[in-house]
């Protein structure tokens, strides 16, 4: 399901005031609490994310330099695991289910603009990772996406459609090299 949000022009923003201030606070909360951290102190970072308003069931892991924007956007299910300097960039939902992996670098973006709008409108499109599924190193999530459960997304490869559970995709544009 796609979102749009009304801006006037290309510079103006679709947030409110008091939208961009929860913005600005988690912008110095996450360095300030959680990025110095040690590694296995990812219990204590799963509650300032929940602070913030993300929907954790179990035990999630996220590591410490995980780059996690608007976080009341997330939610992540037990064993699920975020990756080092991985970017969950939640201007909509994303979903992590239970036992799916994020490795490092991977980054996963909910947005988009509307280009036959001039004012080139942002567009939100939820995206879900499955259960067991695994995001390589360096990949790319559009907006939109499902990655199926068991399935395996190659590093470095750009998902542009959905991925069938237990599949493994890979390249520029992820193409099936099993189903």
């Amino acid at each position: 399901m796609t979102k749009k949000y009304f801006q006037v022009s290309r510079l103006s923003s679709p947030w409110t005031f008091q939208y961009r201030l929860r913005m600005l606070l988690w912008e110095y909360c996450w360095p300030l609490l959680c990025s110095w951290t040690p590694k296995h102190f990812y219990l204590w970072r799963l509650f300032v994310l929940r602070c913030f308003g993300a929907v954790i069931f179990g035990r999630p892991f996220v590591h410490q330099r995980a780059r996690i924007e608007h976080p009341w956007n997330l939610i992540l299910h037990s064993n699920s695991s975020i990756g080092d300097r991985s970017h969950l960039y939640c201007l909509g939902h994303i979903e992590v289910h239970s036992d799916a992996c994020v490795a490092q670098e991977v980054y996963v973006c909910t947005a988009t603009h509307d280009f036959n709008d001039p004012s080139m409108s942002l567009l939100t499109r939820p995206i879900t990772i499955c259960s067991g599924a695994f995001i390589g190193a360096r990949a790319f999530i559009l907006p939109g996406i499902i990655i199926g459960e068991g399935a395996v997304v190659g590093a470095c490869s750009v998902v542009s459609k959905n991925v069938p559970p237990r599949s493994t995709v890979v390249g520029n544009p992820a193409r099936i090299l099993n189903s």
